[in-house]
């Protein structure tokens, strides 16, 4: 794909702020990571070769039955005696990380919260959980809900702006007291209410902050939509007979998104913030979600265990340092004043 001028200048804008083209690129690598979290993190075997056959239980439910044992349930291969019976007859490999996010290791030697071992490279929570699959898994959830929601209120809070800016008037006028009002609520409140109410799951929670989390870009794109709707360019594509939605979405919206995409990274961090809030005062993700803000809790809960307190905050802290710096670079690149 050929880039524009513009575009070019742009890029260039973006890669010379080192620090944010690089938190990028680290950002963009844990994430990847953190989807092949099966891969790192599992109480399964990546592969099984059992009496000259393979089998992936990584990726399908096997029976205890195929390797030896009596039940038709799927295999628990922690159990002594089925690791025994794969062994003396193939072999198996296992992730680094022999635990998923909800496996409690029955085989601790010491009460849990657990400290740091071989076996549980950051201790274990105060249900003997392997805490670094809790941290792969919980960066995970907090990025794809924080990429959906953003991606989600970016549509919500674009297309408000746009009818306001465009159409102005009455509808600009109600429309702008309606996001005040709406703006004033106390949201963490509501959102607890709300939380406590309805129960929620992933896509609940995703819904009920999506209420309001919409209003921080409507007023960026409504005054560019003011800015931009008598221009000349606009008022040339009236005269040609061009419909109002072509007018405002292929011709103006463009425009308007350079001020919006550096906002972006931002209503990112936002949204990560926002669920480890709820997930740290327990209105969030159902028990037993791999979550960071669930940790932030348990390190409360249990301050003789520090490996708690730093799992959670260093990941964390290195997850929202990184978007941030993003941010600032996606912000110098469409800086008007260095195109």
């Amino acid at each position: 794909m050929k880039l524009s001028p513009i575009q070019r200048r742009r890029f260039e804008n973006f890669r010379r702020n080192r620090r944010g083209y690089w938190s990028l690129w680290l950002f963009l690598t844990l994430f990847v990571l953190s989807m092949c979290a099966e891969l790192i993190a599992n109480d399964r075997p990546l592969v099984i070769s059992y009496q000259d056959e393979l089998y992936f239980p990584v990726v399908q439910s096997i029976p205890e039955e195929t390797f030896g044992g009596f039940l038709p349930s799927e295999a628990n291969y922690r159990d002594s005696f089925i690791e025994e019976e794969i062994n003396s007859n193939g072999w198996m490999v296992w992730p680094p990380i022999r635990f998923s996010y909800e496996t409690v290791n029955y085989d601790l030697n010491e009460p849990s919260p657990a400290p740091p071992s071989a076996e549980n490279w950051l201790g274990t929570d105060d249900q003997a959980r392997d805490v670094a699959a809790r941290v792969i898994y919980g960066f995970r959830i907090s990025v794809l809900f924080g990429l959906i929601l953003t991606v989600l209120s970016c549509i919500v809070g674009v297309s408000v702006g746009a009818l306001q800016g465009y159409y102005g008037g009455k509808v600009d006028l109600l429309g702008q007291r309606f996001v005040e009002i709406w703006s004033g609520l106390p949201v963490l409140y509501l959102l607890i209410i709300l939380s406590a109410i309805l129960q929620p799951n992933f896509w609940w929670l995703l819904g009920i902050m999506l209420l309001f989390s919409w209003m921080g870009l409507v007023d960026v794109v409504r005054a560019e939509f003011l800015r931009a709707r008598n221009l000349e360019y606009v008022k040339a594509a009236r005269a040609l007979g061009l419909g109002n939605r072509k007018i405002m979405f292929r011709h103006i919206l463009p425009n308007a998104m350079v001020a919006t995409l550096t906002f972006l990274p931002f209503i990112l961090t936002g949204a990560i913030t926002g669920l480890t809030s709820l997930d740290f005062l327990g209105f969030g993700l159902p028990p037993g979600s791999p979550s960071l803000g669930e940790l932030i809790y348990q390190a409360k809960e249990n301050l003789h265990a520090p490996w708690l307190a730093a799992s959670a905050f260093f990941s964390l802290a290195i997850m929202l340092t990184l978007l941030v710096f993003v941010g600032e670079a996606v912000r110098d690149a469409f800086d008007p004043r260095k195109n």
